[in-house]
């Protein structure tokens, strides 16, 4: 009787799992990119929670309410998800830029520029936004005794006029949020140095109290890396900065592009 029921209760459990198994894959894929809506050029950012997130929900499951699915933007503004399931979605993005769904105390819906789409096979989307902050350098980095001097110049990507338009409505405003708190030297070892990946040995961090940067905005800044780095050494680096607004609960950085440079 005892083989009779383990055996009842095998096929039971060999059938659920059959049934399981019998679910494909997720194997459509989300790509695209995050770019400056003045400018066209991508946005740069982190590699991680401190950079810019792409939050997905899946509106065609109706089993039960639709989740979050969350993946992150490569260092250079593009993304990709290639383990997607074929469906109609919602998608957004957030990052160090004007939040594209804004909401008021109330939890009611001032803007919504989140895309609702279909994905099936490659499907490309492609946001625009309004970073706060744009970094460039300036010249070419130094290399002496070990130390790396570069030149930055920073400047905002949205005046502070349109900010406060769209930020004062969602409740809480202050005119502190525009001030820029840090900008940072990062150096790595790796190509995608930034917040997630740096070394802080040799990585410098500026900070500025309440809106003592105003003056600085638009001028050169001039920063020389800490630390002593070895003779031979190739290392990775990237100016960023922000401002004292989080969006998501995150105070995110906006970056310029990585740098490679060899310690002779």
């Amino acid at each position: 009787m005892k083989t009779i029921l383990y055996n009842i209760i095998s096929l039971i459990i060999l059938s659920g799992c059959a049934k399981i198994d019998n679910y494909a894959e997720p194997g459509e894929t989300l790509k695209g990119t995050v770019v400056d809506a003045a400018t066209g050029d991508p946005v740069l950012t982190d590699q991680g929670s401190e950079g810019t997130r792409i939050r997905m929900r899946e509106l065609s499951w109706t089993a039960s309410a639709p989740e979050n699915l969350d993946f992150f933007c490569m260092k250079e503004g593009i993304f990709q998800n290639t383990k997607v399931f074929k469906g109609h979605y919602n998608v957004r993005v957030d990052g160090a830029f004007i939040p594209i769904v804004r909401v008021d105390t109330n939890g009611d819906t001032l803007v919504d520029e989140s895309k609702t789409l279909d994905i099936s096979g490659v499907t490309e989307l492609e946001f625009k936004v309004q970073p706060f902050l744009k970094l460039e350098w300036q010249g070419t980095p130094t290399v002496e005794n070990g130390k790396v001097t570069a030149t930055v110049v920073v400047t905002r990507g949205v005046s502070p006029e349109d900010f406060k338009t769209k930020i004062e409505p969602m409740g809480n405003y202050s005119d502190d949020f525009l001030n820029v708190t840090d900008v940072r030297l990062f150096v790595s070892q790796v190509p995608y140095v930034g917040y997630r990946e740096w070394d802080n040995r040799y990585t410098t961090i500026i900070e500025y109290p309440g809106d003592s940067f105003e003056a600085h905005l638009g001028e050169p800044i001039t920063i020389t890396t800490q630390g002593t780095i070895p003779s031979g050494r190739t290392v990775f680096i990237r100016a960023a900065a922000r401002i004292n607004y989080a969006t998501e609960n995150i105070k995110r950085h906006n970056y310029n592009e990585a740098l490679r440079v060899d310690i002779p």
